[in-house]
């Protein structure tokens, strides 16, 4: 009976393959590509080769690509549709299993593929489908940076990823906010990604007044999970001695006093961070 069972299970998994790799082929015709890119991005977390089977495929990456070409006339002037949106939040779905997987990411990088979603990082639209287009976008490279790889950072410093994340902390949607808090707060716990960060004054200086302002916003709209991040920056930027000086003079009151003692009232992690960071500024300071 258990070999029955065995053999069934078997059978589903061949025919499940044979669906994914017809669905592949799909991909490359303009005819069938929609409905493709919907069941291969539903099926993304349950078939663990599906990076590499999308990567060797023929045409498949220009499929995906030309998905997100054919939609840059839409970004400016803002007339994105829900189903322009959704379509090509699938094909970047598909990317972004390409960007996690180890056996493509090289690769991926190398072929410079995550400057085709920069676009859609650069658009500054609130309706929906835009909203949705960014966060999907940033998952990519949140993707990438999750790997803690160093040839990911080193690639990210030579794109504008780092301006592109600032504007989002600034004016995106919590969820997006959180994202692109998250790739920052990546790229500056690497060592080349803080040098690179506390090189220069304008650098630093940026970095700082933004995460003054999102600490401001969120002394008005907590959102504990989105402070947890925030903080993370702040310490790991106390590593650096040039911005340990300057956050002495602008590291925001709101962090020294008792305002998100409520929100971070369960978050032992945070409150530890909170804690190191304030200790970090205050040692050394007759010494300076």
């Amino acid at each position: 009976m258990l070999a029955t069972g065995a053999a069934v299970t078997t059978a589903l998994a061949q025919v499940d393959r044979e669906k994914i790799y017809q669905w592949i082929n799909e991909l490359s015709s303009p005819e069938t590509r929609e409905n493709a890119l919907l069941e291969l991005s539903k099926k993304r977390e349950s078939v663990p080769d599906l990076a590499p089977m999308l990567w060797h495929s023929c045409g498949t990456i220009a499929a995906l690509l030309q998905e997100i070409v054919n939609i840059y006339p839409s970004i400016n002037p803002p007339t994105l549709t829900a189903h322009q949106s959704n379509r090509v939040c699938n094909a970047l779905a598909l990317l972004q299993c390409v960007a996690s997987h180890p056996e493509t990411r090289s690769a991926f990088l190398a072929a410079h593929i995550p400057l085709f979603l920069y676009p859609f990082l650069h658009t500054v639209s609130k309706t929906r489908p835009f909203e949705y287009l960014r966060l999907t976008s940033l998952g990519v490279i949140g993707a990438l940076v999750k790997t803690d790889e160093q040839e990911v950072i080193n690639f990210l410093l030579t794109t504008e990823i780092i301006p592109l994340c600032l504007r989002i902390m600034e004016s995106g949607s919590e969820l997006s906010k959180t994202v692109a808090t998250f790739i920052l707060q990546k790229i500056l716990l690497d060592d080349t990604g803080l040098a690179y960060i506390c090189q220069t004054y304008e650098r630093f200086s940026h970095v700082a007044m933004i995460l003054g302002k999102m600490v401001l916003q969120l002394s008005k709209e907590p959102s504990a999970r989105l402070l947890k991040h925030v903080v993370r920056c702040y310490l790991r930027l106390s590593d650096n001695p040039r911005a340990r000086e300057a956050l002495r003079q602008c590291l925001p009151d709101q962090l020294k006093d008792t305002t998100f003692a409520q929100v971070l009232k369960d978050d032992t992690t945070t409150k530890r961070w909170l804690a190191q960071l304030v200790k970090n500024l205050q040692e050394g300071q007759g010494g300076v």
